[in-house]
């Protein structure tokens, strides 16, 4: 799907739908549909998933809670964040977050886009329902791909 000024619609069915690291990731908005404002993704992560801590140079990065709760840290702060919370995690601040009661679902927004093309990469596509069979994050790969889009891995998820 391409930008369309006159909008667009999507079912729960419509994806795509991908496994990144251990999370399940639902594009429902990026730069094809929204002319590179913003990214919309709809995601599920199991209890004790947290990505290594990392910066964004580019995207501001926000998460809206449906379900579960997680801790954030974001530069000197530390929340958790459940059902109904709302975290806004500005570019060039580290940041990480583990999910800690769950599965957390949640909306994550990227502003400006782009990180949806980085997940594309780094993920595959959900070969069922549900969240992936855990497995170790290749961080090398994470590394070098995040270079190329802006994000710099700087420690290991939180403890």
């Amino acid at each position: 799907m391409t930008f369309d000024s006159t909008g667009y619609l999507l079912t729960p069915a419509d994806g795509p739908h991908l496994w990144f690291l251990d999370t399940r990731m639902t594009v429902r908005a990026g730069a094809d549909q929204t002319g590179g404002a913003f990214t919309l993704i709809e995601w599920s992560a199991p209890v004790g998933f947290g990505p290594p801590q990392h910066i964004h140079d580019r995207e501001d990065e926000a998460f809206y809670i449906l379900e579960g709760r997680m801790t954030i840290d974001c530069g000197d702060h530390h929340w958790t964040a459940g059902t109904g919370d709302f975290a806004f995690l500005p570019r060039r601040v580290p940041h990480s977050f583990m999910v800690v009661d769950g599965p957390v679902r949640g909306l994550q927004i990227t502003t400006p886009s782009g990180f949806e093309q980085f997940i594309a990469e780094l993920g595959r596509p959900a070969e069922h329902s549900g969240l992936p069979a855990p497995t170790p994050p290749d961080i090398p790969r994470l590394v070098e791909a995040g270079w190329r889009y802006g994000q710099q891995i700087i420690g290991p998820p939180p403890a």
